[in-house]
């Protein structure tokens, strides 16, 4: 693969792009924009990110998480372009990498349904194991993969490029580029039973090959369709990962789940005492000036995500030519220096045992497996069974999510794309509507 045709600004649905703008913003710069001013990116504030939303102390929501996943994304591709530059890339674009990876991680969790990730869960249990196995019996092996392995990665994709009714070809009409790199798992949902993930529906296979032959991305098979990953992809995953657990700890820490030394003990892991000497003398000296706690913590916090993206940048380096030739079979957070990694695995194990097992994190979840398999079970049962009930919920759903066509297949799809775009709050409101609790007296 080469930048000449990775790196690309033709955009979806366009056949030439707008100059207008160019001398205000670049064509990348102008994905960011697009994502921040969307309605999708804006619902991520009311969607769970690990945590209840927030009573009387703020923890991240998927908004926030995306917020920071971004500045972290943008570093990285930053740090990666003046590299290139130092090498003798001339490519007119490299400089642009930053604004490609912050875009990319501004849109890696529009997918997600609400309620964090048992969301995900819930969706392929019911169509798995629950009521909503009996609705996909007709549809091809593929397409039922589609449902009871959903994923949250795929459906960005297609809520991005989908023309969903009353919009216009493309979605949001944005660059190859920036699409190419938010697909984490470039195949589709049958290419292993043993593999949860996959970046694309059936729906927007053909698209995504569009996009992969045009950015010049190696395939790896054709049935089932299999891509390498697009090299940006590695950091915007990075950008996921150090962001993802790391910020988790500070949240945990902030609700007691952990204690003050207990965080500053994980934080503290990441140094080397034998090699980051100066280092770890510089954060003695900060932590004996700063005496607030919360802002001791938050400092920490910072100092290992610098450190993570560093490391991040010198295993894409070391690892730069079977990236380019689709050969790394792995993440950039697990090839990180010994200290590092063991590090991040202790934050990991950590945070399967005490933070992600706490109650308040398994009431919620809880609470999703049920609020959504009720949902998908009220409005499917709806376009696929029509009767004068269906008819009024029905007239519930936004026209931009009623299926065109008249296939299984999308009419399912169109369901799970209204569900999946709710937000927490939003589902839970018209879930109790549709169920009857807390009606007003008549």
């Amino acid at each position: 693969m080469n930048w000449d045709r990775l790196l690309s600004i033709k955009r979806l649905g366009k056949k030439t792009s707008s100059t207008v703008v160019e001398e205000m913003r670049t064509e990348f710069q102008r994905d960011f924009d697009r994502l921040i001013f969307s309605s999708p990116f804006r619902r991520l504030q009311n969607k769970t990110q690990v945590f209840p939303l927030p009573g009387s102390v703020f923890v991240h929501n998927r908004l926030t998480h995306s917020l920071e996943v971004a500045s972290v994304g943008r570093s990285l591709g930053n740090m990666i372009s003046l590299r290139f530059a130092e090498k003798d890339q001339q490519h007119p674009l490299i400089s642009e990498i930053g604004a490609v990876v912050a875009a990319a991680c501004l849109a890696h969790d529009l997918g997600n349904p609400p309620f964090g990730h048992s969301g995900e869960d819930a969706i392929k249990e019911y169509f798995a194991n629950g009521s909503g196995n009996q609705f996909i019996n007709t549809l091809t092996e593929a397409e039922r993969a589609d449902f009871t392995s959903f994923d949250g990665n795929a459906n960005s994709l297609r809520l991005l490029t989908n023309q969903f009714n009353g919009r216009r070809e493309g979605g949001y009409a944005l660059t190859y580029t920036m699409l190419a790199s938010i697909v984490k798992y470039p195949y589709e949902s049958t290419v292993n039973a043993k593999k949860a993930k996959f970046g694309f529906f059936q729906s927007e296979k053909e698209l995504y090959s569009q996009i992969a032959n045009e950015l010049g991305i190696i395939q790896l098979n054709f049935a089932p369709v299999t891509y390498v990953r697009h090299p940006l992809v590695y950091l915007v995953e990075a950008a996921d990962d150090i962001c993802y657990q790391i910020m988790d700890i500070e949240d945990a820490h902030k609700l007691k789940i952990l204690s003050y030394d207990e965080t500053v003990d994980l934080y503290m892991g990441f140094y080397d005492s034998s090699l980051q000497t100066k280092s770890i003398e510089k954060i003695e000296e900060v932590m004996k000036e700063v005496t607030d706690r919360n802002e001791q913590i938050a400092y920490l916090r910072a100092g290992v995500i610098n450190l993570l993206v560093k490391e991040c940048v010198s295993v894409f380096e070391q690892n730069y030519h079977q990236i380019m030739s689709g050969q790394f079979d792995s993440s950039l957070i697990k090839k990180i220096s010994p200290t590092a990694f063991a590090a991040m695995k202790k934050v990991s194990d950590i945070s399967v045992a005490r933070v992600y097992a706490h109650q308040s994190v398994v009431e919620i979840e809880l609470a999703g497996f049920k609020i959504i398999s009720t949902l998908l079970d009220i409005f499917i049962n709806a376009v696929l069974r029509p009767s004068p009930y269906g008819k009024k919920l029905l007239a519930m759903v936004p026209q931009q999510y009623m299926a065109s066509t008249q296939n299984d297949y999308s009419k399912i799809q169109s369901v799970v794309d209204f569900v999946t775009g709710m937000t927490d709050v939003y589902a839970l409101d018209l879930y109790r509507k549709l169920t009857g609790i807390g009606l007003p007296k008549i």
